[in-house]
């Protein structure tokens, strides 16, 4: 089962520096904290400087649309948190021009990719004519609802910064991941929250998840947009449950809502196999995250998880990861 073995890590990202080594297995890494320093080891003229950095997908626990705005955008309610599937982003500080390659095929490489984008933003606000090699070791699926482009944006946002010596405050590191995506801020935040306005307003959650994750990829992605043009906004019913989501203590799976899922389930109805074939499994709660593709189920504990897993795994086209939340 992929994912079976999916680290659990207490920092969102986790940071290698080395100068022309070999491959470090993951176990090896160290955590990078929130307060930890990057240490960039000293250039050798002719030896590249590396780093290698974890980018976290995420999950919507929570997802009300109120309105559509005059922009075109959509005003959410969405309660996220990280969880431990990673991308591993690889840095090479040393020649050529900045550029991003990915083990995923189906990735694009050039300027529609939010790492390069991410990149491109920084290095011209910062004007500092750098080339940066980008590698993505691509494990988040995209179109997926798990933010995987957005979490690299916010890593390389994040790791420029730190690599150069922070030249940018936090509100003007957020401000560059707004730019690029409505989701970049909330990987920069690096703590649960709950995003308000286009998903940029964020607030702090003091969350409480008693529950193991299982993340279920259909195998296929699904266009964000296509999934909110389908949505009708007099059928949406995830407000009633706001009161209690914003009182709660510990996260109970009852609160599970996502006014995007049947907007997603219309024009895609695999997505409401994979909700029945982990409720099937003995599921607390289950949930499309985001506007789809991926579903998730909470379970109570990490054998029952793991159980499920390996079941629903049987179906060669879905991917499935057992993870935990980062809180």
């Amino acid at each position: 089962m992929r994912g079976e073995n999916v680290e659990h890590r207490t920092s969102k990202y986790d940071v290698r520096t080395t100068i022309n080594e070999p491959e470090t297995p993951p176990q090896r890494r160290r955590a990078f904290g929130r307060n930890q320093k990057l240490r960039v080891a000293h250039r050798h003229p002719e030896k590249n400087c590396y780093l290698q950095i974890l980018s976290p997908a995420k999950i919507n626990l929570f997802l009300h649309v109120s309105g559509k705005r005059p922009d075109g955008y959509h005003d959410i309610v969405s309660l996220m948190c990280c969880v431990s599937l990673y991308d591993v982003i690889s840095f090479d500080f040393g020649g050529g021009i900045t550029s991003v390659t990915c083990t995923d095929p189906e990735i694009p490489c050039d300027e529609r990719n939010h790492a390069l984008k991410a990149a491109y933003l920084f290095l011209g606000k910062f004007r500092k004519d750098e080339a940066i090699r980008i590698h993505i070791e691509k494990r988040i699926p995209a179109g997926a609802g798990l933010g995987g482009g957005s979490s690299n944006a916010a890593a390389v946002l994040s790791c420029l910064n730190r690599y150069f010596g922070n030249p940018f405050s936090v509100e003007e590191i957020m401000a560059m991941g707004l730019e690029i995506g409505a989701d970049v801020p909330f990987f920069l935040f690096k703590k649960p929250a709950l995003a308000t306005g286009i998903g940029e307003k964020l607030k702090e959650y003091p969350l409480k998840l008693p529950y193991k994750i299982l993340i279920v990829y259909p195998g296929f992605g699904v266009l964000t947009k296509k999934v909110y043009n389908n949505l009708n906004l007099r059928l949406t019913n995830c407000k009633n449950k706001l009161r209690k989501l914003a009182s709660v203590q510990e996260f109970d799976a009852k609160l599970l809502c996502n006014d995007l899922e049947s907007a997603a389930v219309s024009k895609y109805p695999e997505i409401n196999e994979v909700k029945e074939a982990i409720l099937k499994q003995g599921a607390s709660g289950v949930l499309m995250s985001g506007s789809g593709s991926s579903v998730f189920g909470l379970f109570s504990d990490n054998d029952r998880a793991i159980k499920a897993g390996n079941a629903i795994s049987h179906n060669f086209r879905w991917r499935v990861f057992v993870v935990d939340a980062i809180c």
